[in-house]
């Protein structure tokens, strides 16, 4: 494998997280944002990061629930496990942050794209890193539903653009859904497969392009349904996530799922439908719910407050 610069575009809840994992796996990473206020507020979840790494590498050493697969082995000795938590700090200590699109290209071997899920925002961010980007460099898209297809020629490489899609809290659940489209070289493609496994993930080879791919085609329409019960006044969040977790076991509902992804995610995705420009169909409402709640700054887990309070 060839890659050893990574640049996360996005530190956002999965951009801070790839690049924080990417970092602890020993690869030189750095992120881009658009401001240095940006990177003022980046700060503090890679710090909090580095914590949760520490905590989940102690409790391993006695807890065999704590086990995070991302992190370490299920062997792991409790020497290993400390060498692992000094990873942890380094990680933290290595991560270089710019706004500087020729900084974010230089050395880049491959380049994560996390920002926002606006097609106008992504074509534009395409567009201006190609005009810096080594001939060798690999670019990745993190969308949750946006096809690789539709930016590809704005890469300026579409033979070597392609997605990369993770899982939330990757350390543990540490799956990378690899997608591409069909000008995607298989060089490329190789590559990133072979990415994901370094960094600790579970490669997840999708053999076409398909929206969502396969995790979110099937929690998107699921976190859809619980958003439209609750729009449409048939039962509140805290109803519809006790129903869920009782009738099926499951740790948590839709809506402590949707705060952890973040509801200006959940926004984006629904804003794009047709049917959420008309405000009295079921997505409109659902869209006009969730703009209110991004106007309170009710973000989700990243912010303190979404549908639930973590203050």
């Amino acid at each position: 494998m060839n890659i050893k610069n990574v640049t996360v575009a996005g530190a956002g809840v999965l951009g801070s997280q790839i690049a924080f994992q990417t970092a602890y796996k020993g690869f030189n990473v750095t992120v881009w944002v658009r401001s240095e206020a940006s990177i003022e507020r980046a700060k503090p979840k890679f710090a909090a990061l580095e914590q949760t790494y520490v905590a989940t590498l102690e409790a391993m050493k006695t807890n065999p629930a704590a086990f995070a697969r991302g992190l370490a082995s299920a062997d792991a000795s409790a020497e290993e496990l400390d060498a692992l938590k000094a990873k942890a700090h380094e990680a933290l200590e290595g991560i270089r942050f710019t706004t500087s699109y020729e900084e974010a290209a230089r050395d880049a071997d491959l380049v994560i794209e996390a920002i926002a899920e606006d097609p106008a925002q992504k074509t534009a961010f395409y567009t201006e890193l190609a005009k810096h980007l080594p001939e060798q460099t690999i670019v990745v898209t993190n969308s949750s539903t946006l096809l690789p297809s539709a930016f590809a020629e704005s890469t300026g490489r579409p033979e070597k653009y392609l997605a990369l899609h993770f899982a939330n809290q990757i350390w543990q659940n540490n799956t990378a859904e690899v997608m591409g489209h069909q000008g995607t070289g298989e060089a490329a493609y190789r590559e990133v497969v072979e990415f994901a496994d370094a960094i600790g993930m579970v490669p997840l080879e999708l053999h076409k392009e398909q929206p969502g791919y396969i995790l979110n085609s099937m929690l998107v329409p699921f976190l859809s349904a619980a958003q439209a019960l609750y729009a449409t006044g048939v039962a509140d969040p805290a109803t519809i996530d006790k129903t869920w977790m009782l009738a099926t076991g499951a740790p948590l509902g839709p809506f402590r799922i949707l705060d952890i992804v973040g509801v200006t995610t959940a926004y984006n995705i629904v804003s794009m439908k047709p049917e959420a420009a008309d405000p009295e169909s079921v997505m409109g409402k659902v869209a006009a719910m969730l703009k209110e709640m991004i106007d309170a700054g009710k973000t989700g887990v990243a912010a303190g407050e979404g549908f639930y309070s973590y203050r």
